[in-house]
C-alpha cells in the first residue's frame, strides 16, 4: 500500500463520548417526552446532530418545525457540551497515543475526519488540539457520512491524494463514507465492511500496516 496519511474518525475512535451522547439525547427527549433508549442511540453513531434528532423524533407523535427542530437540536448539545468538559487526557482510548506517535515519527500524516461541530472543544479537552497535520469536521463540511465530504476535505487539507489516505472508523457510515472517498478502511468495534478489522486500536501497528 501506497499510504500517505491516516484520517481517524473522533469519537469511538481517539475517544469515546458515546455516553455523553446518549446521556445528552436522553434528557432531551425526556424533555419531551419522547421514548429513547440505547438501541435508538445506536442508530445515531457517525451521523449529523439534525440527521440523528429526526431519529429521535421518529418516536414523537407531534409535529415539530423546523425552528423547533433547531431549538431541541441546540437544547441537546447545550447538555453534551457540558458533559465533555470533564474529557481529559487519561480518555484518549488505548493503543492511540503510541499509533499517533509511531505514525508522526515515521512521516505519515495524521488528520482528524469527524463529522461532529464539537470537535475543536474535545481535542482541547483531551490535548490534542494542535497535534494533527488537519482537522476536517462538521464545522468545514455541508454533507456528513455517509457523504465522503469530511474525508476528501482532510485530503485535501493534507494536499495527499485520497488513494494515498486510509480513514480509521468505529460507525458504518464512516466506513462507506472512506469507501466512497476512494480510501482504504480500517474499522473498528461493531463497524463492518472494511478493508481491515481490529476489535481496538490496543494491539495494532497501523505504520506497520501502512507500509507493507
Amino acid at each position: 500500500m501506497d499510504i500517505k496519511a491516516v484520517i481517524f474518525d473522533l469519537d469511538g475512535v481517539i475517544v469515546t463520548t458515546d455516553d455523553c451522547h446518549y446521556t445528552a439525547w436522553k434528557k432531551m427527549a425526556d424533555d419531551e417526552g419522547i421514548y429513547f433508549d440505547r438501541k435508538i442511540n445506536e442508530r445515531l453513531r457517525g451521523v449529523s446532530r439534525m440527521q440523528s434528532l429526526e431519529i429521535v423524533l421518529e418516536k414523537s407523535d407531534k409535529a415539530y418545525t423546523e425552528q423547533e427542530k433547531l431549538a431541541l437540536a441546540a437544547k441537546k448539545n447545550a447538555y453534551y457540551v457540558d458533559l465533555i468538559q470533564k474529557l481529559t487526557p487519561h480518555d484518549v482510548l488505548g493503543g492511540v497515543m503510541k499509533n499517533l506517535e509511531t505514525l508522526k515519527e515515521r512521516g505519515i500524516k495524521i488528520a482528524i475526519g469527524s463529522s461532529s461541530k464539537n470537535t475543536p472543544i474535545i481535542l482541547n479537552r483531551i490535548g490534542l488540539a494542535d497535534y494533527f497535520d488537519a482537522v476536517s469536521d462538521g464545522n468545514n463540511i455541508k454533507n456528513s457520512k455517509p457523504d465522503p465530504e469530511v474525508f476528501l476535505k482532510a485530503a485535501e487539507m493534507l494536499n495527499i491524494a485520497p488513494e494515498n489516505c486510509m480513514i480509521v472508523e468505529d460507525a458504518d457510515a464512516g466506513i462507506e463514507a472512506g469507501k466512497r472517498a476512494g480510501m482504504k478502511t480500517f474499522a473498528l468495534g461493531n463497524a463492518t465492511g472494511a478493508d481491515f478489522y481490529a476489535k481496538s486500536l490496543e494491539n495494532v501497528d497501523l505504520y506497520k500496516l501502512v507500509s507493507q
